[in-house]
């Protein structure tokens, strides 16, 4: 899978090798810097793929992040923050 990040330590030559992950939404194959739920983030209406996690690059968290902004205002209000 693109999307998992495994870190592996050789312990013969001591290097870390890591699998960087991608974002998750279609079409897109940036590396991720978030991983969100996947039912809040398809709740936005944005294309993913992915099984429990979605990951997403600088650009589709940005664009997360406006999608969701009125929902996480209420929800902030609700706690009287």
């Amino acid at each position: 899978m693109l999307n998992e990040r495994k870190i592996r330590i050789d312990t013969r030559s001591r290097t870390i090798m890591v699998k960087k992950r991608t974002c998750s939404i279609k079409a897109c194959n940036r590396e991720a810097v978030r991983s969100l739920a996947l039912d809040r983030v398809e709740q936005t209406g944005l294309k993913v793929d992915g099984e429990k996690r979605a990951h997403l690059c600088k650009q589709h968290y940005k664009e997360f992040k406006k999608r969701t902004k009125k929902d996480r205002k209420i929800e902030r209000l609700k706690w009287g923050i």
